[in-house]
């Protein structure tokens, strides 16, 4: 890689208004900056003001600096000054558990695997008429444990009121996410409709892993239908699942789910 030249340098120099002494310091600095970015794994360094004071002299008034996360392992001594003081709790959790979780402000909480599909999950929720509460990316690798501390960052933001999963299986095994959802489900108490639509590797066998599960989970094969379904199903859920006069017909143990849920 040829890099910046020192004819690069001038040109940015001169461009930037710097002359005489100053202007070979504010090319000796470009090339720095330059070799800096490159040394420490940045993906953007900017100098803003990058200016002379009165004696003369070039200067790096204020800088901001970001670092690529894949680089981690081999700049563990930039990372570790990382301050998680101002980041989300539970984007710090979901990176322990190598999930990536932003935090939303809508009530649709989303488990997706891959960005691409996790970006287009959220759009077609709010295309539907819905808020996504999240991004989530399981990523290409999810296994069971996962799938459960997924399901637990979703279930602790108050805020949500419907979890939608949406899995295309290339790499992962649908089976996998299907038992991870199930346990996961039991072990935490969902009490929250759960719309499941997963396709690709071994898809059969997770169908009928989450319909032996006997919970109220809405299976859907269609992106789109688990879209549409997301908005509206926290209301038919609340009726026919929250009303006492309903409780003993509708309990979520019983092995089906309400007509009214298959419709929307």
């Amino acid at each position: 890689m040829k890099g910046i030249t020192d004819e690069q340098a001038d040109k940015m120099a001169s461009n930037l208004g710097f002359t005489g002494n100053s202007h070979s310091q504010a090319a000796e600095q470009i090339k720095r900056m330059y070799e800096f970015f490159l040394s420490v794994d940045a993906t953007q360094v900017e100098i803003n003001p990058f200016g002379k004071t009165p004696s003369g002299d070039v200067v790096c008034f204020d800088s901001k600096i970001s670092f690529d996360e894949n680089a981690a392992y081999r700049q563990k001594d930039i990372f570790a000054m990382d301050d998680k003081a101002e980041v989300d709790a539970r984007e710090i959790e979901a990176e322990k558990n190598n999930l990536n979780y932003i935090g939303l402000d809508g009530s649709i909480g989303c488990f997706v695997n891959g960005a691409g599909l996790a970006m287009a999950t959220m759009d077609m929720i709010k295309l539907c008429g819905g808020e996504p509460a999240n991004f989530l990316d399981c990523g290409g690798g999810v296994n069971e444990e996962q799938v459960h501390k997924a399901f637990a960052l979703l279930l602790n933001d108050k805020h949500v009121n419907s979890v939608l999963v949406n899995i295309f299986g290339g790499i992962v095994n649908c089976a996998t996410v299907a038992t991870g959802i199930v346990n996961a489900a039991k072990a935490l108490g969902l009490n929250l409709p759960l719309i499941v639509r997963l396709e690709g590797q071994n898809v059969e066998a997770a169908k009928k892993i989450l319909a032996d599960s006997q919970l109220p989970i809405i299976s859907v094969n269609g992106f789109e239908e688990a879209a549409r379904k997301a908005p509206l199903i926290y209301t038919v859920y609340i009726f026919y699942f929250c009303q006492p006069t309903c409780f003993a017909c509708h309990h979520p143990s019983y092995p089906f789910v309400p007509l009214a849920l298959l419709l929307i």
